[in-house]
């Protein structure tokens, strides 16, 4: 074989994979290769981050608690979380209870490292999401005022940052900022259910009635806990009674306990305009209990109605909030300096900080266009992954069977490396190129297009049989760094011609004599990027 073409899936993100650094200055007057770096020579720079790419295959296998979480790795991670469903991504929350214990599980090698990871980076993604959403609620009833003025300010801790964390520490931070914002949510809660009250005015009845609200309020706080959690947990709330059941005598102190009830059963964030109806509905209620209990039973009805929609509208509010929160985080990170920008996304940022600022919910053609520049900047990420993690691949080939590497980006390709195997020298070499998506590795020899001798055919097939060789061990390689290879043939005889650490022959051109031994022709035009994601059935 002298040929294979690859479509590298990330099957699973690798935790210690950083933003590349960015290539060292070139003179294009010495080199007719534009971008050439060449690992071996004064570039330290990239000689070094090949070396490190090499390293962290070999550490794939170690403790995944000796690791820290990447640049690239924990970013991608984010964009990957921002786009699953909120099902998936609330079952990987780490809550303080399950803390020690899953410590304490010996699940740390590397077939369960990249679980571990992604589980403990999508937490992070959510509670940094409840956190801004819960700020920009408050925000926003500290702006709108209210009976009781402006709310208290939570007391929350930053941000979680998991770049540069070890796994256990990362653990510890995100059950203590669970257990905070936990608290800080039910703080508000509790100060919006009485906004709410104090906007329906049902603090001005007797004792009676007082009491039945009181309960029925604590009974509500104490569900919006529990939901909370169970969110948090990916785990479904046991049902709940479906409510105060209507009276059927005619006493109408029985029946403004049961709208009590019923009322206090509000969502804490519940919409007013509904609250009002609900409200309105128990009020006809007591004033039609003595003369028509039918019509008093028909608006108790009613009023259940509204406070289960409005607690279904309030519950879809928030998860919207927390989503958009998300999304922000996610399209409004930068880069650390060096790296290559990603591609900035104005339009779906400012329409996020509006559902953030203002509260106003995105319609269905605003949540298409932030969906679309989500899944550009994770491809994209996704893309930088491929190109180290590869480099990283074809590196470590070096480092287990000697040979040195040069590496470059030319014009048109995302990445170009030769590796000359210990032995190969002079005449042969390994050249692995990334274009849009596709990994192809090709036996080269020196030269250009022409016919071989005898000699020089039967060395070509002898180093093309070895590359075999090398491509079962490169897919071994790339799974234990989160991708996944599957070699296809693209060309059975012969070395193809090319000038070692130079762009001189692009691969998919055919050279006009010597067909038969031409490098392979590409038909047709060249598709986007290909490379792709793999996932369960809850990812999109």
């Amino acid at each position: 074989m002298s040929s294979g073409l690859a479509l590298p899936t990330v099957d699973a993100v690798a935790p210690a994979v950083a933003f590349p650094p960015p290539p060292p200055p070139v003179d294009l007057n010495a080199l007719p290769h534009v971008g050439i770096v060449h690992a071996h020579d004064a570039a330290g720079q990239v000689s070094a981050h090949l070396a490190d790419a090499a390293q962290h295959a070999v550490h794939q296998a170690a403790d995944a608690a000796l690791q820290v979480l990447g640049s690239l790795s924990g970013v991608l991670l984010a964009g990957r979380a921002a786009l699953v469903t909120t099902r998936v991504l609330a079952a990987a929350a780490v809550r303080a209870a399950d803390e020690q214990r899953c410590l304490e599980r010996q699940q740390q090698l590397a077939a369960t490292a990249a679980k571990q990871w992604e589980d403990a980076a999508f937490a992070a993604v959510r509670i940094n999401a409840r956190r801004r959403a819960l700020l920009a609620r408050v925000a926003r009833a500290a702006a709108a005022g209210g009976p009781d003025g402006a709310p208290p300010h939570p007391d929350l801790p930053e941000p979680l940052d998991p770049i540069d964390k070890q796994l256990s520490d990362l653990r510890q931070k995100l059950a203590r900022s669970e257990e905070a914002v936990r608290q800080a949510e039910e703080r508000h809660a509790e100060w919006e259910q009485q906004r709410l009250a104090a906007v329906l005015r049902l603090d001005e009845e007797d004792d009676d009635w007082q009491r039945a609200l009181r309960e029925s309020r604590q009974r509500a706080l104490l569900r919006f806990s529990e939901e909370r959690t169970a969110e948090a947990e990916g785990r479904q709330v046991p049902r709940q009674a479906s409510g105060p059941r209507t009276p059927t005598g005619l006493d109408a102190e029985a029946v403004r306990r049961t709208g009590a009830e019923i009322l206090g059963e509000l969502d804490p964030y519940a919409a007013s305009e509904t609250a009002e109806l609900a409200a309105e509905s128990v009020q006809n209620a007591v004033r039609r209990a003595a003369e028509d209990p039918h019509r008093a039973r028909t608006h108790l009805t009613a009023a259940r109605k509204f406070v289960r929609d409005a607690n279904k509208h309030a519950r879809e509010i928030r998860e919207a909030q927390e989503r958009a929160a998300l999304h922000y985080d996610f399209l409004v990170y930068e880069t650390p300096e060096g790296a290559e920008d990603l591609a900035p996304a104005p339009e779906a940022v400012a329409l996020l900080r509006r559902t953030l600022d203002e509260g106003v919910p995105l319609n269905r053609a605003e949540r298409d266009l932030v969906e679309r520049s989500v899944v550009e900047r994770r491809s994209a990420l996704e893309a930088m992954y491929v190109r180290e993690q590869c480099a990283g691949a074809i590196a470590e080939l070096a480092r287990r069977f000697g040979g040195h590497t040069e590496s470059g980006r030319p014009e048109g390709q995302e990445i170009r490396l030769d590796w000359t195997p210990d032995g190969w020298e002079p005449d042969h070499w390994l050249r692995a190129t990334l274009v849009e998506g596709e990994l192809r590795v090709a036996t080269m020899y020196r030269g250009g297009p022409g016919k071989r001798t005898v000699a020089q055919s039967a060395l070509d097939d002898a180093r093309c049989k070895e590359t075999q060789e090398r491509l079962a061990e490169l897919k071994k390689i790339t799974g234990t760094l989160g991708l996944g290879v599957e070699f296809t043939v693209e060309r059975t005889e012969g070395a193809l011609p090319g000038v070692l650490g130079e762009d001189a022959v692009v691969l998919n051109e055919t050279p006009e004599e010597d067909t038969d031994r031409s490098p392979h022709v590409e038909k047709g035009p060249r598709q986007a990027p290909r490379h792709r994601t793999v996932g369960g059935d809850e990812r999109r």
